[in-house]
């Protein structure tokens, strides 16, 4: 073999070198960025920061959906009387969230209010200067009573059976979008709670309030 091929040789494997170090310089960037991405302000709902702009008296009012489709949602006890969107799956295949810090948002694929089956409701606890229209959901205590009013303005008043905790990024879904008592129309009720993880706009922990219909 010759000093030249020995040369080209040894070029060749530096080359292939670099261009190793160069996909694992990508790889790495890639993820970085997609871990970011991930870091919603809600994990069930948009990557953006909701909207703060407080709706007024009258686009409360003026507010309207389908007959069957619930319409606002009214907790007494912490001082809720808020817009009900209708929301689905984003591309990622999570539940949306509310645009609006102070509006909520109602999971298409759950049930329609007084239906069997969980109707499930999501909402911000907070933005980053001011509270969220679930600011005090984790208050509620069994025994409390929640009002949804349909679009046709029917009421349905569900009752608090309880409230529980879970990690941010272990949610069991199937428990959350199912009745609280198997058979029997429900609500819940989905928040982020705990401490903002470092370096994200991400809660560490989610809270979900279960209720049934009143009779």
């Amino acid at each position: 073999m010759s000093i030249n091929s020995y040369i080209t040789k040894k070029q060749f494997h530096l080359l292939i070198v670099i261009i190793c170090f160069i996909v694992i310089i990508l790889d790495i960037t890639y993820l970085v960025n997609k871990s970011r991405n991930s870091n919603s302000f809600n994990s069930i709902g948009s990557i953006n920061a909701p909207s703060t702009k407080k709706p007024t008296t009258k686009d409360i009012v003026n507010y309207s959906v389908p007959p069957l489709d619930p319409k606002y949602l009214i907790i007494p006890s912490i001082n809720v009387n808020a817009r009900i969107y209708k929301i689905s799956l984003n591309a990622d295949k999570q539940i949306e969230a509310p645009s609006n810090v102070y509006d909520t948002a109602w999971y298409s694929s759950s049930s329609l209010p007084g239906q069997p089956g969980a109707m499930f409701i999501d909402g911000h606890v907070s933005s980053w200067t001011t509270e969220g229209v679930f600011y005090n959901l984790k208050k509620l205590v069994p025994g409390d009573e929640i009002s949804v009013v349909r679009g046709d303005n029917k009421t349905f008043t569900y009752v608090v059976n309880a409230l529980k905790i879970y990690p941010y990024n272990n949610v069991n879904m199937n428990q959350v979008l199912s009745s609280y008592e198997p058979y029997t129309a429900g609500l819940n009720l989905m928040t982020c709670t705990g401490q903002v993880i470092k370096n994200t706009s991400e809660f560490n922990e989610r809270i979900v309030v279960f209720t049934t219909l009143k009779s």
